[in-house]
């Protein structure tokens, strides 16, 4: 059982650091590349979907892995399943104070009402991002090199 659930709980992390991978390096330098307010409004509307859909997936793929690191305490491989739970922690901390408030006003911009810094703005998300994608990435790794 315990075996499954490690399984189970890499794929949906290793979905999860996919998904925002891809964002980074993918989706929004598409949209950014889009002519006139066409990326703007593709990440208006990534914001909305994605801004559902994540929390429920970070704070998931969270609880999977306290649970591996309760139920495996006494196994092989558990202080690296802590770690990475403690850079999961860091991503949701670091999502709901600084990624979070950017995405929030910038899933309701149109290009009527968007605020004059909105491409600032947008970089900025951008660079930190990158950072939650780079801890995602580490805890993702900690947790295959718990499976080994």
């Amino acid at each position: 059982m315990l075996n499954a659930l490690e399984v189970f709980t890499t794929v949906v992390v290793g979905v999860m650091v996919g998904v925002e991978f891809s964002v980074a390096f993918v989706i929004n330098p598409i949209l950014d590349a889009l002519p006139g307010d066409s990326g703007q409004l593709g990440r208006a509307h990534g914001g909305r979907m994605l801004g559902a859909v994540m929390p429920v997936w970070y704070i998931t793929s969270l609880v999977l892995v306290a649970v591996w690191a309760i139920a495996g305490w006494h196994h092989h491989g558990t202080g690296l399943v802590v770690t990475a739970g403690a850079l999961l922690i860091l991503s949701v901390i670091m999502s709901i104070l600084l990624l979070v408030p950017i995405n929030n006003r910038g899933k309701t911009w149109t290009p009527d009402n968007r605020p004059a810094d909105w491409k600032q703005q947008m970089n900025r998300w951008d660079r930190l991002h990158y950072v939650r994608v780079a801890v995602l990435i580490a805890a993702f790794a900690l947790l295959v090199a718990a499976l080994i």
